[in-house]
């Protein structure tokens, strides 16, 4: 089969198109025909080392969807033929993939693959940040960077759901444009505006309640400064690079905020919440209750290409590799 590898890790350039032995599933798997693949900034840390892995050669990515090609020991809740998505599953940028029954869900008939792919890992991330990490509210106040990426713009809809008010940060007109159809009610342009101190001139001086940080590194601080006191900072991603060590006082000093730093798979580990979270977002989607941004498209041999757009965030919404 054909796949990305990875022999040595660094930039894209170290992402080559190539062959490798098609595997087969084990006890409790299933070999998946990979229809579509989702792109997500955690395959560039698995790619760049910021994720420490020792497979070599490392296949990146996670997140895909498919049809079941063939079936191992043990498993009867699925069948060949059927149409599948995961999340959390290593080695997505492949033509095939063997992936734990455990691990996998069904995809509604009206859902396609490409949309499936885009919502696993950015829908399920966003379910877990609006329902569980910080649970929004009606009169709750929001701010979510990246507004125009693909959480970002699934979030902003899930919060608007919930009654929330939401700000967002973007860094060009086209994704404030964006972000505004997403729902979102004040949108800053964080390259060119202070977004802490119009945070606060949004809410007449209190803060946010909570911030959805996926930029980390050169958002972080201002973050802080954007809560009210007993604010929840939610540190779910560094795409602009990882936070340096941090003085925990500081949570302190500003007033009494909490900070987490989540990621979906301690949100998804038990089988029925993983089909809580899936059934939602996808079912959302077969519904037209969630509209879904696929932004991007690039054949599987173009990944390392896809993941130059997407550091340098030239890219909106989605990006799927397709092989």
């Amino acid at each position: 089969m054909k796949a990305i590898l990875v022999d040595q890790l660094g930039g894209p350039e170290v992402m080559r198109y190539g062959d490798i032995e098609t595997p087969h599933p084990h006890q409790g798997h299933v070999l998946v025909r990979t229809a579509a693949i989702g792109v997500n900034f955690v395959d560039v840390y698995q790619r760049s080392g910021v994720y420490k892995t020792t497979r070599r050669p490392l296949i990146p990515g996670s997140e895909a969807a498919g049809r079941i090609e063939e079936v191992g020991a043990g498993v009867t809740a699925f069948a060949v033929g059927d149409r599948v998505a995961y999340a959390g599953v290593p080695g997505s940028y492949a033509e095939f993939v063997v992936a734990p029954a455990a691990q996998i869900v069904r995809i509604p008939d009206v859902v396609s693959f490409e949309m499936a792919a885009a919502l696993m890992l950015q829908g399920m991330t966003a379910h877990y940040l609006a329902e569980s990490t910080f649970p929004l509210h009606s009169g709750d106040v929001a701010l979510v960077h990246a507004g125009a990426g693909g959480v970002g713009l699934l979030l902003t809809q899930l919060a608007k759901a919930r009654g929330a008010t939401v700000i967002t940060t973007v860094s060009t007109d086209e994704k404030a444009v964006l972000s505004k159809e997403a729902g979102a009610d004040h949108v800053i342009r964080y390259t060119d505006q202070d977004f802490a101190a119009l945070a606060r001139d949004f809410t007449n001086g209190a803060g946010v309640h909570v911030v959805y940080d996926s930029v980390g590194k050169t958002t972080f601080d201002k973050s802080l400064d954007s809560l009210r006191p007993r604010g929840m900072m939610v540190l779910f991603g560094g795409s602009s690079g990882q936070v340096p060590p941090f003085d925990v006082q500081t949570l302190n000093q500003k007033g009494s905020l909490f900070l987490t730093r989540p990621s979906l798979a301690s949100y998804i580990a038990d089988r029925a919440e993983l089909e809580w979270r899936a059934g939602d977002i996808l079912g959302s989607a077969a519904r037209g209750a969630l509209k879904v941004r696929i932004g991007h498209t690039y054949p599987l041999a173009e990944a390392a290409q896809a993941h130059r757009d997407l550091e340098s965030r030239k890219t909106t919404g989605k990006i799927l590799l397709i092989p």
